[in-house]
């Protein structure tokens, strides 16, 4: 009797543990890797593995302008599994800005934002701006010329925000340069603040989908059977999360993190260049005034973000990624738009005489902002109101084409930044870099 007891406890803990985070029973459809992708799981898993090797850095790091660099190059090339344990770290942190920006699209096509979710949602907003700041925190710490002037470029932003700019670059730094009181600055927000308040929030959130029943399901699919979680969701976890690390350790086997020169405050790398996930705002800059740039863009996007749950729909169906042939269609139109008006919009900018000394009787703010953004915004109107005309989209279809426009245009423009800019932020073929 007591062979047997013993025998079936540890099963019944892990039960336990797994329906914690997942309801008992799913629907069947649910299943379907097309559903979710796995982006939410692949985003918890990645976060675990930040914690894992962040720590094992931890040990051997020392968070001062002196011994930062040297205490790296000692990692990479004295201790065994030492170039592993970074590169892990550093492609972990990639991939789980990725996972979650697409998770968060995943969301918003499935119509998973609205009421009574729309709590997750806002949460999920919080999340994916923690691991935007994870990252940027991170990047400093290597105190490389790379991350030190990145740091540099991307904190002299904010002194664009008008009356705080100021006051949160000099809080955030410590000082008005980036130095030691920097370094110790974001060495503490990314090990100890930001991974607190993500385990926090990621804790909450799984909790709200675990109220919610879990992963939102199909007016269609309704009416399926009902499934076990354990072992039917579980296995197919286990898979993504197998594959998920053999990609990881696939990537951290044969690219190493970047480590260039020590950091050197006295001279600037031609061109400098904020970290990639920022580059789609400083290519913003070339082309609008830095308060749009900078302030307006961001803004509208996020006060958009808190306010989508409650924008009224004339559709009842969630659960899928588009709700008519039209509207998949419109989505196409869309994402080619994005791309050739983004395109056009660089080239055109680029080649015409700068408004500020053309115009310089009017101010900047004007003819590099107001005037460039109603451009843009009239482009994207007239273009839906075509879509309207030939498609007559509803409201959540619309949605999604503005969506689809905005992501495609930040990542033309990201790319732009990342690959086509030499010296002076100049347009250059990739290979003339």
């Amino acid at each position: 009797m007591t062979s047997n007891a013993d025998t079936t406890k540890p099963s019944v803990n892990l039960n336990n543990l797994i329906l914690h985070l997942h309801p008992r029973r799913i629907k069947a459809p649910t299943l379907r890797f097309t559903v979710t992708f796995g982006l939410g799981g692949m985003a918890a898993l990645l976060v675990v593995i930040q914690v894992f090797t962040g720590l094992l850095l931890k040990f051997h790091y020392e968070p001062s302008p002196d011994n930062a660099y040297n205490s790296i190059l000692n990692l990479q090339q004295g201790l065994l599994f030492g170039q592993l344990a970074r590169n892990l770290h550093h492609w972990s942190a990639v991939l789980l800005l990725w996972t979650t920006f697409l998770h968060m699209l995943r969301v918003l096509f499935t119509g998973a934002y609205r009421k009574p979710r729309h709590m997750n949602w806002f949460f999920g907003i919080v999340l994916l701006m923690l691991v935007i700041l994870s990252n940027f925190t991170g990047y400093l710490l290597p105190w490389d010329q790379l991350s030190y002037w990145a740091v540099t470029i991307s904190t002299s932003l904010l002194d664009y925000i008008p009356f705080i700019g100021s006051s949160i670059r000099e809080s955030l730094l410590g000082g008005k340069e980036v130095d030691a009181a920097s370094l110790t600055n974001f060495f503490n927000l990314h090990t100890g603040v930001i991974p607190v308040l993500m385990v926090v929030l990621m804790g909450y959130h799984f909790w709200r989908i675990r109220k919610a029943g879990g992963v939102i399901v199909a007016d269609k699919d309704k009416d399926e059977p009902m499934i076990d979680t354990y072992p039917h969701l579980v296995a197919r976890e286990l898979v993504v999360a197998l594959v998920l690390i053999a990609i990881l350790f696939l990537l951290g086997s044969l690219f190493d993190a970047p480590l260039r020169e020590r950091a050197n405050p006295a001279i600037s790398p031609n061109p400098a260049k904020a970290p990639w996930y920022f580059m789609g705002l400083q290519e913003l800059l070339i082309h609008f005034h830095p308060f749009f740039a900078v302030v307006i863009f961001p803004v509208i996007l996020l006060l958009a973000g808190f306010w989508l749950p409650y924008i009224k729909l004339t559709d009842n169906n969630q659960g899928i990624w588009f709700l008519s042939e039209n509207g998949k269609r419109a989505g196409i139109y869309a994402f080619l738009a994005g791309l050739v008006m983004t395109i056009l919009f660089i080239l055109v900018s680029d080649v015409l005489p700068d408004p500020e000394m053309l115009l310089p009787f009017i101010p900047s703010l004007i003819t590099t902002g107001f005037i460039p953004f109603l451009v843009a915004a009239g482009g994207i109107f007239l273009f839906l109101k075509y879509l309207h005309g030939k498609f007559s989209l509803n409201r959540s279809e619309y949605i999604q084409c503005v969506i689809i426009i905005l992501v495609v245009s930040y990542t033309v423009l990201s790319f732009t930044g990342i690959l086509f800019r030499g010296e002076g932020m100049k347009l250059m073929w990739p290979w003339q870099l």
